[in-house]
């Protein structure tokens, strides 16, 4: 099971429109299981850092299947940060990005920047519900 443009645009829109709903400019980065990014949108006026902390909130949810904040106090131990190394070091271990799972298997993630951590993941919430 994949991930398809379709999908992940839907995503990207329904994180944006939450992002209207909080009043933040947000990056927001959809990639598939493998960490590949498969859509992004900047809104205008986003600070441009977040297009950096967008995908790698979403990679790293992805590798792990799990919310990238849940990360963020392990991302020193040996594992995870030589996972991080191994990968590249583009998976940032901090809150914003949420997996996207269909039949119990991760098929992607969703990862903001641009806001507080807990308002990116709210925006990255919104946007995977719509599926």
């Amino acid at each position: 099971m994949s991930l398809s443009l379709e999908d992940a645009n839907r995503i990207a829109q329904g994180a944006i429109a939450k992002a209207k709903e909080l009043k933040i400019g947000i990056n927001v980065a959809v990639c598939d299981a493998g960490g590949r990014l498969v859509a992004f949108q900047r809104m205008d006026n986003a600070t441009w850092a977040g297009v950096y902390g967008s995908q790698g909130k979403a990679v790293a949810s992805a590798a792990f299947g799990r919310p990238s904040g849940e990360l963020q106090e392990r991302a020193h131990l040996p594992t995870p940060s030589g996972i991080r190394a191994a990968e590249g070091g583009h998976m940032i271990m901090g809150q914003g990005a949420v997996p996207i799972f269909r039949n119990g298997l991760v098929v992607g993630a969703c990862g903001v920047g641009g806001g507080t951590a807990q308002e990116d993941e709210d925006c990255a919430r919104a946007g995977v519900a719509l599926l």
